[in-house]
């Protein structure tokens, strides 16, 4: 029997924090009340209610292939029937880890984790392990999960709720982190001039996710890259967003950087909990047993995440899947577009890979100051006209969108005529 949103809604408030476990499912920043998946299939969702979606999160990310694809159902069932979790090495750890190195070729060796927070919380300590220095620096408006040092003037949740750091964060922790402008290349230099000693290292997602999607300019990564080398700080690209969605590579094979360390997460792990960091052997072998950086998981390699991880990396390696799913995600973008000038609202759209942002103004931002020029009011009543019509996007003017192998023409021609009703309304 179903049940209306609405009141799992209200019922999940009783015993859940905003009757949520990840602050932007709220729908806080939009209003309303979230629908309650039940199932999913492909490119679509169904709520408690009955509900049908095409969908355009993916999870926020991981479903690449799709929701449910018999390949990585079948990979999950068959090392569930084995066992849940053993605390031991397993030889599917090995070939996950060989497949990523394999796949991205900047990783000499790589440790598995359970989520990309932790990937990026060992990434952080490894630099400042490895150099002996404090200091990191971050990107306003990127987001590289909930780690202390990293909440300082951070994207996606943060962003949505106007919190750009977090109460509980001491002073003397975030003073260890220097926030920069994305894509200023200039700031960037005159920050290594008057601190390269200090730095440890720089993070950075390379195409920023989580303050909508913002695409570097040319040069910015490559001046990234020129000054850790100059200094000798560790470069670390975050690609948990966008490892194996911009490219088979990552960012760093599309834009040819080559950092030092990388987290990943989202599709490596199919659907399930899995992050990873990996980089330079020099640096990795710091890491405990091998090195003094301590890092450790109970159920990091966990078999049956690594199982759904290693089906989901054998369909994204496939010949043409990239080529497709990047079409049409273009398409996508390219439709948006055109209905609303037909409509004559102030709108752009841009996609990398099987990523995309939407935005309400006229040209795509290239930082945070010009995302939040965005028309956010617009936004909101956009996104819930496409809910009401059968889409399903991110339910904040802040996030990035995602598109799955089993998204096709039909789903693309439907979201284009509910986009024509929902520009208008």
């Amino acid at each position: 029997m179903s049940q209306r949103n609405e009141d799992l809604f209200a019922r999940a408030q009783l015993r859940i924090p905003a009757g949520v476990n990840s602050p932007v499912r709220a729908f806080g920043a939009v209003g309303g009340a979230p629908p309650f998946m039940a199932r999913a299939s492909g490119a679509r969702l169904w709520d408690a209610e009955g509900r049908g979606y095409i969908d355009y999160l993916g999870s926020w990310g991981p479903m690449v292939a799709g929701h449910t694809h018999p390949a990585v159902v079948e990979a999950v069932q068959a090392a569930a029937a084995k066992a849940l979790s053993f605390g031991a090495p397993t030889e599917a750890e090995i070939e996950l880890a060989e497949a990523i190195c394999r796949l991205v070729p900047s990783l000499e060796r790589v440790r598995l984790v359970c989520s990309g927070t932790e990937a990026a919380m060992t990434a952080i300590r490894l630099a400042r392990g490895h150099t002996g220095r404090n200091l990191i620096v971050k990107f306003e408006g990127c987001y590289h999960g909930h780690v202390d040092s990293l909440l300082v003037k951070a994207g996606s949740g943060a962003l949505t709720f106007g919190n750009p750091s977090s109460a509980g964060v001491p002073p003397e922790t975030a003073a260890h982190t220097q926030v920069l402008d994305f894509n200023d290349t200039a700031q960037l230099e005159r920050t290594f001039a008057a601190r390269g000693g200090e730095i440890a290292g720089v993070i950075v997602e390379p195409v920023a996710g989580n303050m909508n999607l913002v695409l570097p300019k040319p040069g910015f990564l490559e001046a990234l890259r020129a000054q850790c080398t100059k200094h000798g700080a560790v470069l670390i690209l975050d690609e948990v967003m966008t490892g194996f969605r911009v490219a088979l590579g990552g960012a760093q094979a599309r834009f040819g950087i080559r950092p030092d360390l990388t987290t990943l997460g989202k599709v490596i792990g199919g659907g399930l909990p899995v992050g990873a960091v990996g980089g330079r052997r020099d640096i990795m072998e710091r890491i405990a047993p091998l090195g003094p950086v301590y890092q450790a998981g109970t159920l990091s390699g966990n078999p049956v995440a690594v199982a759904a991880g290693l089906a989901t990396l054998k369909l994204v390696e496939a010949p043409g899947f990239q080529e497709r799913i990047e079409a049409t995600t273009q398409a996508l973008v390219d439709g948006l577009a055109a209905e609303a000038k037909q409509a004559g609202v102030v709108f752009c759209a841009q996609s990398i890979g099987s990523m995309f942002g939407v935005y309400f103004r006229a040209a795509p931002p290239s930082n945070l100051a010009e995302v939040m020029q965005c028309d956010q009011e617009r936004f909101n009543r956009f996104f819930h006209a496409m809910l009401e019509r059968g889409v399903y996007l991110a339910p904040s003017a802040y996030e990035a969108g995602f598109v799955s192998a089993a998204h096709g023409a039909a789903e693309i021609d439907e979201t284009l005529l509910a986009a024509r009703e929902a520009f208008r309304a």
